[in-house]
């Protein structure tokens, strides 16, 4: 059924295909500018990553005002307070990110300082706070999983607080993400997986969101038949790069999906359990998401039922009884887990990934006040997420 009233946007361009990064000096000039700070890690450098996007830049106008290539492995508020001091110090007029989610939510964080001339990012936090375009912004993902590079949405970790806190504007979106076959060709197995299973994630809980629409479930779709298809593949075959190249595709049209339909509670527990026990995120998302679907089955049963199709394809699909479709999706992800631990490591429970059972109460507690919980189908309370910190412990 179509909703009454639904918002759908995704104004970013994408620019996807085995060389797209040679398309970045023509992107910046449509923006006439011409002198970014690039924004990357000290991985994305040790595999020669940032080379590719130097020598793309190499014969053009553009002149790099800042570089800076030591983005933690989680963005913090601090970070962003000194990138936004050394973007005006340098004169800068662009943010080019380079990298996975830390280094795209860096740069969203210090876009919206940059942009409206603040100091103090908190009170941008929560939904629709900025008004008004930001600087160009530019993204070249390294990972095919968050799909920050076409979201309104950036998390950042406060250090003091000890809490993820959230950002959504749709003026958060990047002008331009370019889907290079390059970036993701150097990542290892178990970081492979690990992005491939949180780009389902955020496909899965876009689907069965309380604001899905026919728009978001387009996108959710299609990004799960590319994860179902390609992500075992790229996962044992690292130079595959068709592989590669679909799940990068399928990390931005998932990124979508939920950038409108929003996620839900396997989120709020990941976050949580990020933030506290600084599991990674897409290890999170690998152990709550089978347990995150059965407790949404009483409210989803329909549409969990129906993503067995681009799970698991249609001989599955068409050999499993209407009524048992939705167990079946839920064991069909248990089994891409379980797939994934044999190929990569990829812990599959809390135990595995080093949580202390010690942590329960804290990691719930922070969860159930988590933006993510809200467009959940069945309302996560305390409870509630006990009863998935249990299910996902061991």
């Amino acid at each position: 059924m179509i909703p009454h009233h639904y918002e759908f946007v995704f104004p970013v361009k994408i620019i996807s295909g085995h060389t797209a990064l040679d398309n970045l000096p023509a992107a910046l000039a449509e923006a006439d500018a011409c002198r970014p700070m690039v924004v990357t890690d000290a991985g994305v450098v040790k595999v020669g990553l940032l080379k590719v996007l130097l020598d793309a830049l190499a014969e053009s106008p553009v002149t790099i005002g800042a570089l800076y290539d030591q983005t933690p492995a989680d963005s913090s508020t601090d970070l962003v307070n000194e990138l936004a001091a050394l973007y005006v110090a340098k004169s800068c007029d662009s943010l080019i990110a380079i990298g996975g989610g830390s280094v795209i939510d860096t740069c969203k964080g210090v876009n919206i300082l940059v942009s409206k001339q603040a100091t103090d990012i908190h009170k941008f936090r929560g939904a629709e706070s900025l008004k008004g375009p930001l600087k160009p912004f530019y993204v070249v993902p390294t990972t095919a999983g968050t799909g920050s590079e076409a979201t309104s949405a950036a998390v950042i970790h406060d250090p003091e607080k000890h809490v993820k806190m959230l950002f959504i504007s749709e003026w958060l979106m990047p002008r331009a993400t370019f889907l290079d076959t390059r970036m993701t060709l150097t990542l290892p197995p178990k970081l492979t997986a690990a992005t491939g299973v949180d780009a389902l994630s955020h496909a899965m809980e876009a689907y069965i969101s309380i604001q899905k629409n026919p728009m978001s479930d387009a996108y959710a779709w299609q990004a799960i038949t590319l994860i179902g298809t390609y992500l075992r593949q790229a996962t044992a075959n690292p130079s595959d790069k068709d592989a590669r190249l679909a799940l990068a595709n399928a990390s931005t049209m998932a990124g979508t999906a939920f950038s409108n339909a929003q996620v839900g509670c396997v989120h709020s527990l990941g976050h949580a359990t990020g933030a506290i026990a600084r599991v990674p995120h897409g290890i999170c998302m690998n152990i709550y998401l089978p347990w995150g679907l059965r407790l949404n089955q009483s409210k989803r049963e329909k549409e969990i039922g129906e993503l067995l199709l681009p799970l698991a394809g249609a001989e599955l699909y068409a050999q499993t009884p209407a009524a048992q479709r939705a167990e079946k999706t839920i064991a069909e992800v248990e089994r891409l887990k379980n797939d994934l631990y044999e190929v990569s490591g990829l812990p599959r429970t809390l135990k595995e990934a080093g949580v202390s059972r010690d942590q329960r109460d804290e990691i719930c507690a922070t969860a159930i006040n988590d933006g993510s919980a809200v467009m959940n189908p069945v309302e996560l309370d305390l409870k509630t997420a006990q009863w998935l910190f249990d299910q996902a412990y061991d």
